[in-house]
Order: C-alpha cells, then sequence, then structure tokens
C-alpha cells in the first residue's frame, strides 16, 4: 500500500509542476534551476567523491605495493696506509603483498562501502534543503508581489477617501480633523508600501541565493502535491525513505563492522615479500620470503581500541533511535503547521468577508453623514489586515505540503520527476570501486568528472 501510495504522490507530483504559463517562469523551472546551480550540490557531490575514493584506497590493501629504491654516495676511507675515495649507488626493486591479515582488509573495505551509502543519504538530505529553498524563495516572491499589490490597493483606497473628506471639509460636512486623519493614514499607507517593495526586494534576494538568478515574471503557484491521508501514513513513509533515518542505519553498520575490525586486530599478519637489487660492481641480489608479525603486546592499547569500538557501537544504535524520533517528531511538527495553516485561511476567509460587508457598510453611512472618515479607515484597515493574513496563511500552506515531502524524505528531483538529468552516484563509485591505477583510467575518470560536474 505504502508504494502504490508513493506512486500516486509522484504521478501527483509531476502533473502540478507541469502546468506551464506561456512566458512565465514556473516553480518547476526554479526547482531545475536551484537542483542545476546549487553550489551546496556541488560540495556535497564533492564529499561523496571523495568517500568512494577510501573504498578504492581500500581495496588497495589487497595488493602488492612495488617500491624501489636508489641509493648513491661518496666515501673516503683512511686504512694509515692510503686514503681511498670512492663512490657507490646501487637500486633495489622491493614487491610486498599481504597474503593473510584474517579479514581486517575485507572489513576495511566493508567500512569504506558503507560509509559511501551514508554519505549518499547526506546528499539526498541536502537536495531536499536545496529544493525546500527554492519552493520557499518562489512563494515569497509571489506573496511579496501579492502584498505589494495589496498595499498599493490600499494607497489608492486611502487617496481616494482623503478627495472626499477635503470635499466634505470645504463644503462644511467634516472639520480640519476628519481631513488630518485621512492625511496621516495617507502617509502610513505609502511607509506600508515602501516595506512591501522592500520585502519584495528581499525575496527577489533569496530568490537568486536559491536559483542562481532572479525572477522574471512568476506563473502562478501550481497544485500543490499530495500527501498522505494520515499523520501516521506519513510518518510510515518517513521511517523508511527519510535519508537522515537511512543514513543512520548505514553509521551503525558501520560501527558494528569497526568492532571486527578492533578484535581482528590482535591476529597476526602473513605476508610476503621479494626484492631484486644491483649495484654499481655489477652484483646483483634477489630474494624472496615469507613473514609473520603479531603484536604480542602494545601497553593496553587493543584492548582499549576495542572498548572504544564497543562505545562507539552504542553510541550509533543510539544516535539511530534518536534519529527517528527527530524524523517522526518533524513529520508531526510540519503535519500541525499545515492544519494550522489550513484552519487560518478558512478563518480568514471568514474574516474578509465579515470585513468587506463592514466597509460598504460604513463608507455608505459614511457618504450619509451618519459616520466618520475615521470610521472609514477603520474598516479598511481591519479589511486589509484579513486580506494580508489571508496571503501570508497561503503561503505558508502552500510550503507547508513540500515541507512535510522533505520530511518523508520525498522532496527529491527524481520524486518530483522535474525531467532533468540527475546526478548518479554509482557513476564514479563503479569507475573507481576498483582502484584502478590514473594511468590506465585516468582519462576515463575525467570524462566520469566533467559529465557528472556538468
Amino acid at each position: 500500500m505504502m508504494r502504490a501510495w508513493m506512486r500516486t504522490v509522484v504521478v501527483a507530483v509531476a502533473g502540478a509542476l507541469a502546468a506551464p504559463v506561456a512566458g512565465a517562469e514556473t516553480l518547476a523551472d526554479a526547482l531545475i534551476a536551484a537542483y542545476r546551480n546549487s553550489n551546496l550540490l556541488d560540495q556535497n557531490r564533492a564529499v561523496l567523491r571523495a568517500a568512494d575514493e577510501d573504498v578504492a584506497q581500500a581495496v588497495s590493501s589487497l595488493r602488492p605495493v612495488i617500491a624501489y629504491t636508489a641509493q648513491a654516495g661518496w666515501g673516503r676511507t683512511d686504512s694509515g696506509a692510503a686514503v681511498v675515495d670512492g663512490t657507490s649507488a646501487s637500486l633495489q626493486l622491493t614487491a610486498d603483498l599481504t597474503l593473510l591479515d584474517f579479514g581486517r582488509s575485507q572489513i576495511g573495505i566493508a567500512i569504506a562501502r558503507e560509509s559511501v551509502l551514508a554519505t549518499r543519504q547526506a546528499l539526498v538530505e541536502v537536495e531536499q534543503q536545496v529544493l525546500l529553498a527554492a519552493v520557499q524563495a518562489y512563494v515569497d516572491v509571489r506573496l511579496a508581489q501579492d502584498v505589494v499589490a495589496l498595499r498599493q490597493s490600499n494607497l489608492r483606497l486611502i487617496t481616494q477617501e482623503l478627495r472626499a473628506a477635503e470635499a466634505r471639509f470645504e463644503v462644511g460636512e467634516n472639520t480640519r480633523t476628519d481631513v488630518a486623519i485621512a492625511e496621516a493614514r495617507l502617509a502610513g499607507s505609502r511607509a506600508a508600501l515602501a516595506a512591501a517593495e522592500g520585502d519584495l526586494m528581499v525575496a527577489r534576494e533569496a530568490y537568486k541565493a536559491a536559483t542562481g538568478a532572479y525572477p522574471g515574471r512568476l506563473a502562478p503557484l501550481p497544485k500543490a502535491p499530495a500527501l498522505p491521508k494520515s499523520l501516521e501514513e506519513a510518518q510510515g513513509v518517513a521511517r523508511s525513505t527519510n535519508p537522515l533515518i537511512r543514513q543512520a542505519q548505514h553509521l551503525v553498520t558501520v560501527s558494528d563492522l569497526q568492532l571486527r575490525l578492533a578484535e581482528a586486530g590482535r591476529l597476526p599478519t602473513v605476508g610476503a615479500r621479494a626484492t631484486v637489487e644491483t649495484d654499481d660492481r655489477g652484483v646483483d641480489k634477489q630474494t624472496i620470503g615469507l613473514n609473520m608479525s603479531q603484536t604480542i603486546y602494545a601497553g593496553g592499547r587493543l584492548s582499549s581500541l576495542q572498548r572504544q569500538a564497543i562505545a562507539g557501537k552504542d553510541r550509533a544504535r543510539a544516535a539511530l533511535q534518536q534519529t527517528a524520533v527527530n524524523v517522526i517528531q518533524n513529520v508531526g511538527v510540519a503535519w500541525a503547521n499545515l492544519a494550522v495553516s489550513a484552519a487560518s485561511i478558512e478563518a480568514s476567509d471568514r474574516q474578509i468577508r465579515a470585513a468587506q460587508t463592514a466597509f460598504d457598510g460604513v463608507r455608505e453611512e459614511a457618504n450619509a453623514g451618519t459616520r466618520t472618515t475615521l470610521d472609514v479607515l477603520d474598516a479598511e484597515q481591519e479589511l486589509l489586515n484579513a486580506r494580508n493574513s489571508r496571503l501570508q496563511a497561503e503561503a505558508q500552506r502552500y510550503v507547508g505540503v513540500y515541507r512535510v515531502l522533505a520530511t518523508m524524505g520525498l522532496l527529491t528531483a527524481e520524486h518530483l520527476k522535474l525531467g532533468i538529468p540527475t546526478y548518479d552516484p554509482e557513476a564514479y563509485y563503479d569507475t573507481v570501486r576498483r582502484a584502478p591505477s590514473h594511468s590506465v583510467q585516468g582519462k576515463k575518470l575525467d570524462r566520469i568528472l566533467e559529465k557528472i560536474g556538468n
């Protein structure tokens, strides 16, 4: 049932984002720009590639290490009877291979692989943050534009009220006080409009930071993606898909492997060495042999490492449990905030209807001479506040839907079906996991880096 619901969500999200307005920049465009231009994503992709190299380094421990040593020198020998000056030179080639380490190398490879998987989940979490920031920026610009339009309308209305108050003053129907009140409200409206325009400038800067460019003409917000029918269902999805939980699970596996590695550190190591040496006198020497080594006493270091690994295992398991608690809490908080926003929208709608009726009535009564200019301006202010609250609540509700998706672990380019090539974390890993030398695979690696960098 959960997988079926997730498929439904993907289809609904794709439909919601694919509602373009001709010539306007859509939310999908903003999300694509954020995904392509994010420096934060580039930074964490590089972190992942570095983790991939840890696997290559661990694999290399199973292979021979070939090294050479070249020596040259000058010496003087004084035997009492004669002084002899001379030079000497030699070249030695050595090959070392670990034959048996009782699983330490294999455990090291497994640790590196699990660390890669954990780092991939960290990258998914960063991707969610980047896309959520793009949604927030898009909605904030739209909200700021709507507030500016609302303030401009308010300014025009108060200007009309001021003219009406001046006209009534000229014929003796009101006092100079009514005109002064309207003038004060007009000045306040202009200040509020300037503040709203400043908020729009701030929102535009946030949009550029999130997507890489200033917004053009933004299309209306598409229909919000579908969500589970209940909080419990959303929390169930989060338990299996949230990247923070998945990352913590891989770190638990890493801690288990590190304990095994500490235990294996007490066992011996068997290796082979072959050397070929020649000097300037033409003397050649070849040796081959086996060696075995084991630490008998290290001042308590091995026991300490093992106890430390046990503590690390306990810590990782506790961290997993706490991460799950935090994720479930975040889903609940996001769900509750969504409900609050929906309730605020409903209340604001009722407030707008009542405030509109009151404003219309007060203005008619003012025209009949039974209400003052202050009464009209107060009624208009109530209507303005109600409309502004409606805009704020609607923006919070819309972003809240995407925030719930993020807490569930579904706010990714793949799940949103943005229709663009996405970063493939397997590409670089598959190339380096067998620890190729740069001389053989260098050009291939360069092509992959160029491809995934784009």
